[in-house]
């Protein structure tokens, strides 16, 4: 595809050359034929004046006074009286004195009252050939004409030569393009063939591929942006795979537990209060199996929604309705939930997502808390930022850790959160809606002390807004 397009630049380029060596070659030649016109004119002029001068105009006059002008170089001279006849030929060879001369230029000078100087050029064969003709005049009667042709072979030969640097110039410039082109066709086909094979690598699967361009140019850009889309498949397919994985193997182990219960229940005989407790198991399992795909469905939902009608809310009224649904919660496990909301800001987001965090956190720090541990709550003002501040006093979380709890399915305590019903989304799906909403999350945690995370948000204040 790229050398026809190179042809096409080739073929193009070498019309334009072509045409601008015709019009190189046709200009000068228009200079030499001005040139030669204003010479040859005065020449002839100047030669009519001194035969005009004469007291009779014969051809023993005529030829005394042209052997006079030493100055005079002519190939040929005519010199004829007002009705065309010769009446002196310097070509004596083939003189053609008492016959008419009706060469055109002749013709011409001799028509009107007053005559015409007329100037005719030819260029063949490296030689030049110019021709004047101009009449006669004495005291305002035409009485000849003055004919006069030159062969210079000397200005016809600068001309060719001229002409022949023209041409080889543009011979040059051409073999110069077409070298250029195919050159050129050449390494654009290579690499963009390059990007094209690593494409289809990357369409086999193979996101670990990348393609080494070369150069500073925009195909070095492509290679670039390209490079870095490849990085981000690669980075998704991970992501991919490790969720699969991760989702297979927390839905591996309720499955096998209710299918070890049901083979249990099936294989051997039980009294009605084991069978009973077996199916209450039975059921937890299929709970938690419900929950996790529901946290599951709820993240995918998350990731590929687009954004909602948020609204400008405060965070106070959500929070006091996350405290009356999780106070059971909080009981069952004596811990003391504590909300400091004197400082609250106004944000844009959606409800369903303000709501759904603040639940998440407050349920986290509720389940990992320690017996008699307490909760806190607080919504403070920081700069432009409105921050949500979730305190417990429960076991803390690992140094090590820290940078992987909102990661999907990761528990620090496998063991305590699959016997609290945890399924390692819950804060997963707390960056994903805090993210969403513009905001970020962090934590801070000391094993032993206690855990805090704080979520910002930018305030949204109407009225400084419309100011």
């Amino acid at each position: 595809m790229q050398f026809r397009y190179a042809m096409v630049y080739v073929c193009v380029t070498f019309v334009v050359l072509l045409f601008l060596n015709i019009y190189c070659s046709g200009t000068s030649q228009m200079l030499f034929y001005h040139s030669k016109e204003a010479s040859m004119v005065e020449k002839c002029q100047l030669t009519a004046a001194e035969i005009a001068s004469l007291e009779a105009l014969n051809t023993s006059n005529i030829s005394e006074a042209v052997g006079k002008m030493e100055s005079l170089r002519a190939t040929r001279l005519l010199i004829t009286d007002p009705g065309g006849m010769v009446l002196y030929d310097s070509y004596s060879a083939d003189s053609s004195l008492g016959s008419y001369a009706l060469l055109p230029e002749i013709v011409q000078a001799l028509e009107g009252v007053s005559g015409n100087d007329v100037f005719s050029w030819q260029y063949q064969d490296g030689v030049m050939q110019s021709r004047v003709a101009t009449p006669i005049v004495a005291y305002g009667n035409i009485i000849g004409c003055l004919y006069m042709m030159e062969y210079d072979a000397e200005q016809g030969g600068v001309i060719r030569s001229l002409q022949l640097n023209i041409f080889t110039i543009t011979l040059i410039l051409e073999i110069a393009v077409i070298v250029f082109s195919v050159m050129f066709a050449t390494a654009f086909s290579t690499r963009l063939r390059r990007v094209l094979a690593s494409i289809r690598i990357i369409r086999s699967g193979d996101y670990s591929h990348r393609v080494a361009m070369g150069g500073n140019d925009e195909l070095t850009v492509l290679g670039d942006e390209f490079n870095q889309l490849t990085e981000r498949l690669q980075i998704s397919e991970n992501k991919r795979r490790q969720f699969v994985s991760d989702a297979s193997h927390e839905l591996k182990t309720p499955l096998a537990s209710i299918k070890l219960l049901t083979d249990s229940i099936l294989q051997n005989d039980m009294d009605q209060a084991t069978v009973r407790e077996f199916v209450s198991d039975i059921g937890n399992e299929a709970d938690r199996l419900n929950r996790m795909t529901q946290k599951l469905l709820s993240l995918s939902h998350i990731e590929s929604q687009e954004d909602g009608d948020c609204e400008i809310i405060y965070m106070r009224p959500t929070i006091d309705k996350v405290v009356r649904m999780l106070t059971g919660l909080a009981n069952q496990n004596e811990i003391t939930i504590t909300a400091d909301c004197q400082q609250d800001c106004p944000i844009l987001i959606l409800e369903d997502d303000l709501y759904q965090i603040i639940f998440n956190l407050v349920e986290n720090g509720i389940k990992y808390n320690v017996p008699g541990g307490k909760l806190t709550i607080r919504t403070f003002r920081e700069e432009d930022n409105a921050v949500l501040q979730v305190s417990d006093t429960g076991m803390g979380i690992p140094e090590d850790a820290q940078p992987h709890v909102f990661e999907r399915f990761y528990r620090v305590d496998k063991a305590r959160s699959r016997s609290s019903g945890g399924s390692g989304l819950g804060l997963a799906i707390v960056r994903s809606m805090v993210e969403r909403n513009q905001g970020s999350i962090t934590l801070a945690s000391v094993p032993g002390q206690g855990t805090t995370f704080l979520v910002t948000f930018p305030v949204f204040d109407p009225e400084e807004d419309v100011q």
